[in-house]
Protein backbone atom coordinates (compact mmCIF):
# COMPACT_ATOMS: atom_id res chain seq x y z
CA UNK A 1 0.00 0.00 0.00
CA UNK A 2 1.52 3.65 -1.04
CA UNK A 3 2.32 5.92 1.34
CA UNK A 4 -0.02 8.88 1.90
CA UNK A 5 0.88 12.59 1.71
CA UNK A 6 -0.97 16.06 1.43
CA UNK A 7 1.09 17.98 -1.17
CA UNK A 8 0.72 21.82 -1.01
CA UNK A 9 0.22 22.70 -4.88
CA UNK A 10 0.23 26.74 -5.19
CA UNK A 11 0.59 26.68 -9.42
CA UNK A 12 4.18 27.49 -9.53
CA UNK A 13 6.79 25.60 -10.50
CA UNK A 14 8.51 24.73 -6.84
CA UNK A 15 4.87 23.17 -5.77
CA UNK A 16 4.54 21.48 -9.51
CA UNK A 17 8.26 19.64 -8.91
CA UNK A 18 7.45 19.08 -5.48
CA UNK A 19 4.32 17.26 -6.27
CA UNK A 20 6.21 15.07 -9.24
CA UNK A 21 9.44 14.06 -6.95
CA UNK A 22 6.45 13.21 -4.06
CA UNK A 23 4.66 10.53 -6.60
CA UNK A 24 8.06 10.13 -8.21
CA UNK A 25 8.68 8.13 -4.44
CA UNK A 26 6.11 6.36 -4.62
CA UNK A 27 3.52 8.85 -2.51
CA UNK A 28 -0.23 8.82 -2.63
CA UNK A 29 -0.27 12.32 -2.91
CA UNK A 30 -3.11 14.58 -2.21
CA UNK A 31 -3.25 18.51 -3.60
CA UNK A 32 -4.13 21.24 -1.23
CA UNK A 33 -4.87 24.21 -2.98
CA UNK A 34 -5.69 27.71 -1.40
CA UNK A 35 -7.64 30.93 -2.24
CA UNK A 36 -6.41 33.19 0.29
CA UNK A 37 -7.47 36.53 -1.45
CA UNK A 38 -4.19 36.55 -3.69
CA UNK A 39 -3.79 39.35 -6.43
CA UNK A 40 -5.35 36.88 -9.15
CA UNK A 41 -6.71 33.40 -9.25
CA UNK A 42 -4.63 32.34 -12.51
CA UNK A 43 -2.12 30.33 -9.90
CA UNK A 44 -5.09 28.67 -8.64
CA UNK A 45 -6.11 27.57 -11.98
CA UNK A 46 -2.75 26.52 -12.52
CA UNK A 47 -2.73 24.47 -9.44
CA UNK A 48 -6.10 22.67 -10.46
CA UNK A 49 -4.63 21.59 -14.19
CA UNK A 50 -1.59 20.44 -12.48
CA UNK A 51 -2.82 18.31 -9.87
CA UNK A 52 -5.37 17.14 -13.01
CA UNK A 53 -2.17 16.39 -14.73
CA UNK A 54 -0.71 14.07 -12.58
CA UNK A 55 -3.65 12.28 -12.04
CA UNK A 56 -4.15 13.31 -7.96
CA UNK A 57 -6.92 14.12 -5.65
CA UNK A 58 -7.48 17.85 -4.55
CA UNK A 59 -8.70 20.48 -2.64
CA UNK A 60 -9.17 24.26 -2.85
CA UNK A 61 -9.59 26.07 0.42
CA UNK A 62 -10.77 29.10 0.94
CA UNK A 63 -9.51 31.55 3.37
CA UNK A 64 -9.72 35.32 4.13
CA UNK A 65 -7.33 37.44 5.76
CA UNK A 66 -8.62 40.70 6.46
CA UNK A 67 -6.14 42.31 7.97
CA UNK A 68 -3.88 41.85 5.20
CA UNK A 69 -0.80 43.23 5.52
CA UNK A 70 1.37 41.80 2.03
CA UNK A 71 0.93 43.34 -1.33
CA UNK A 72 -0.20 40.62 -2.64
CA UNK A 73 -3.61 40.70 -0.78
CA UNK A 74 -4.03 44.49 -0.83
CA UNK A 75 -4.35 46.25 -4.37
CA UNK A 76 -3.78 49.43 -2.32
CA UNK A 77 0.31 48.32 -2.22
CA UNK A 78 2.74 48.49 -5.06
CA UNK A 79 4.55 45.37 -5.72
CA UNK A 80 7.83 46.08 -5.87
CA UNK A 81 9.76 46.56 -9.22
CA UNK A 82 12.80 44.84 -10.95
CA UNK A 83 15.72 47.15 -8.73
CA UNK A 84 14.24 46.89 -5.14
CA UNK A 85 13.18 42.96 -5.12
CA UNK A 86 16.74 41.82 -6.81
CA UNK A 87 18.73 43.70 -4.28
CA UNK A 88 16.66 42.98 -1.36
CA UNK A 89 17.07 39.34 -2.88
CA UNK A 90 20.58 38.89 -3.04
CA UNK A 91 20.92 40.52 0.80
CA UNK A 92 18.85 38.17 2.13
CA UNK A 93 20.43 34.60 -0.02
CA UNK A 94 23.40 35.82 1.26
CA UNK A 95 22.37 35.41 4.95
CA UNK A 96 20.00 32.25 4.75
CA UNK A 97 21.19 30.95 7.91
CA UNK A 98 21.01 33.88 10.01
CA UNK A 99 18.02 36.19 10.95
CA UNK A 100 16.50 38.09 8.24
CA UNK A 101 15.65 42.27 9.42
CA UNK A 102 12.92 43.59 8.39
CA UNK A 103 14.41 45.39 5.70
CA UNK A 104 15.15 42.13 3.58
CA UNK A 105 11.89 41.12 3.88
CA UNK A 106 9.85 42.60 0.41
CA UNK A 107 6.07 43.33 0.87
CA UNK A 108 5.07 40.34 -1.15
CA UNK A 109 5.62 38.21 1.88
CA UNK A 110 2.05 37.70 3.57
CA UNK A 111 2.37 37.31 7.43
CA UNK A 112 2.32 33.51 8.61
CA UNK A 113 1.14 31.89 5.54
CA UNK A 114 3.28 29.27 5.45
CA UNK A 115 2.09 28.67 9.04
CA UNK A 116 -1.42 29.02 7.85
CA UNK A 117 -1.03 26.97 5.13
CA UNK A 118 0.58 23.61 7.00
CA UNK A 119 -1.84 24.18 9.84
CA UNK A 120 -4.72 23.12 7.38
CA UNK A 121 -2.52 20.53 5.51
CA UNK A 122 -1.79 18.90 8.61
CA UNK A 123 -5.48 18.97 9.84
CA UNK A 124 -6.50 17.23 6.48
CA UNK A 125 -3.10 14.44 6.33
CA UNK A 126 -4.36 13.80 10.66
CA UNK A 127 -7.82 13.20 9.33
CA UNK A 128 -7.19 11.22 6.02
CA UNK A 129 -4.42 9.25 7.87
CA UNK A 130 -1.15 10.68 5.59
CA UNK A 131 1.85 11.08 7.65
CA UNK A 132 3.41 13.17 5.53
CA UNK A 133 3.27 16.91 4.25
CA UNK A 134 5.31 18.54 1.39
CA UNK A 135 5.86 21.85 0.85
CA UNK A 136 7.92 23.29 -2.06
CA UNK A 137 9.66 25.59 0.21
CA UNK A 138 13.49 26.59 -0.98
CA UNK A 139 15.77 28.70 1.18
CA UNK A 140 18.42 29.59 -1.66
CA UNK A 141 16.74 31.10 -4.47
CA UNK A 142 13.95 33.19 -2.82
CA UNK A 143 12.54 36.38 -1.53
CA UNK A 144 13.84 36.09 1.95
CA UNK A 145 10.51 35.09 3.70
CA UNK A 146 11.36 33.59 7.03
CA UNK A 147 9.05 30.83 6.83
CA UNK A 148 11.47 29.30 4.13
CA UNK A 149 14.11 28.64 6.16
CA UNK A 150 14.94 24.94 6.96
CA UNK A 151 15.33 25.61 10.55
CA UNK A 152 11.60 26.89 10.69
CA UNK A 153 10.26 23.53 9.25
CA UNK A 154 12.97 21.93 11.57
CA UNK A 155 10.74 23.38 14.34
CA UNK A 156 7.43 22.71 12.96
CA UNK A 157 8.03 19.03 13.01
CA UNK A 158 8.51 19.09 16.77
CA UNK A 159 5.60 21.62 17.54
CA UNK A 160 3.21 19.21 15.77
CA UNK A 161 4.25 16.06 17.03
CA UNK A 162 3.68 17.74 20.39
CA UNK A 163 -0.06 18.98 19.57
CA UNK A 164 -1.47 16.04 17.76
CA UNK A 165 -3.33 13.15 18.35
CA UNK A 166 -1.31 11.52 15.61
CA UNK A 167 2.39 12.44 17.30
CA UNK A 168 1.06 11.50 21.01
CA UNK A 169 0.19 8.11 19.81
CA UNK A 170 3.49 7.88 18.35
CA UNK A 171 1.92 7.79 14.64
CA UNK A 172 4.24 11.62 14.03
CA UNK A 173 4.03 13.48 10.45
CA UNK A 174 7.07 14.14 8.89
CA UNK A 175 7.28 17.37 7.01
CA UNK A 176 9.30 16.83 3.46
CA UNK A 177 11.22 20.53 1.75
CA UNK A 178 13.04 18.54 -0.92
CA UNK A 179 14.11 21.67 -2.69
CA UNK A 180 14.99 23.94 0.58
CA UNK A 181 18.80 23.68 -0.17
CA UNK A 182 18.10 23.77 -4.65
CA UNK A 183 19.02 26.64 -7.12
CA UNK A 184 16.23 27.20 -8.93
CA UNK A 185 18.04 25.94 -12.37
CA UNK A 186 18.62 22.68 -10.05
CA UNK A 187 15.10 22.52 -9.74
CA UNK A 188 13.97 22.77 -13.55
CA UNK A 189 16.34 19.92 -14.40
CA UNK A 190 15.25 17.61 -11.58
CA UNK A 191 11.45 18.88 -13.07
CA UNK A 192 12.81 18.30 -16.46
CA UNK A 193 13.20 14.55 -15.69
CA UNK A 194 10.72 13.90 -13.82
CA UNK A 195 8.47 15.23 -16.58
CA UNK A 196 6.98 18.08 -15.17
CA UNK A 197 4.38 19.52 -17.17
CA UNK A 198 5.45 23.48 -16.91
CA UNK A 199 4.23 24.85 -19.32
CA UNK A 200 1.05 24.67 -16.97
CA UNK A 201 2.86 26.35 -13.95
CA UNK A 202 2.41 30.16 -12.85
CA UNK A 203 4.93 31.92 -11.09
CA UNK A 204 3.74 36.09 -11.59
CA UNK A 205 3.16 38.06 -9.00
CA UNK A 206 0.56 39.79 -11.38
CA UNK A 207 -1.98 37.80 -13.33
CA UNK A 208 -1.76 39.08 -17.12
CA UNK A 209 -1.99 37.42 -20.37
CA UNK A 210 1.54 36.70 -19.88
CA UNK A 211 4.15 36.68 -17.12
CA UNK A 212 5.31 40.15 -16.35
CA UNK A 213 9.12 39.56 -16.56
CA UNK A 214 9.79 42.08 -13.65
CA UNK A 215 8.51 40.95 -10.44
CA UNK A 216 10.58 39.37 -8.27
CA UNK A 217 9.08 35.74 -9.23
CA UNK A 218 9.35 35.93 -12.59
CA UNK A 219 13.33 36.94 -12.15
CA UNK A 220 14.10 33.65 -10.17
CA UNK A 221 11.87 31.89 -12.59
CA UNK A 222 14.18 33.13 -15.33
CA UNK A 223 17.34 32.90 -13.80
CA UNK A 224 16.33 29.00 -12.88
CA UNK A 225 15.39 28.35 -16.87
CA UNK A 226 18.87 30.42 -17.82
CA UNK A 227 21.09 28.59 -15.77
CA UNK A 228 19.01 25.06 -16.71
CA UNK A 229 19.69 25.88 -20.34
CA UNK A 230 16.53 25.62 -21.45
CA UNK A 231 13.29 27.71 -22.58
CA UNK A 232 10.45 28.71 -20.24
CA UNK A 233 7.68 27.04 -22.15
CA UNK A 234 5.24 29.96 -21.00
CA UNK A 235 7.37 32.50 -22.81
CA UNK A 236 10.92 31.31 -24.17
CA UNK A 237 14.14 32.62 -23.11
CA UNK A 238 12.40 35.66 -21.04
CA UNK A 239 15.22 38.06 -20.33
CA UNK A 240 15.35 39.53 -16.62
CA UNK A 241 13.75 43.05 -16.75
CA UNK A 242 11.94 42.38 -20.39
Amino acid sequence: MRKKAVVLLSGGLDSATTLYFAKAKGFQCHCLIFDYGQRHKKEIASAKKIAQRAVCPWQVIKISLPWKGSSLLDKKLEIPGLDKTVSQSRNSTNSINSSNSSNSIPSTYVPARNIIFLSFALSWAEAIGAGNIFIGANAIDYSGYPDCRPEFYRALVRAVNLGTKAGVEGRGFSIFTPLIKMTKGGIIKLGTRLRVPYELTWSCYQGGRKPCGKCDSCNFRAKGFREARAADPLIGKLEVGS
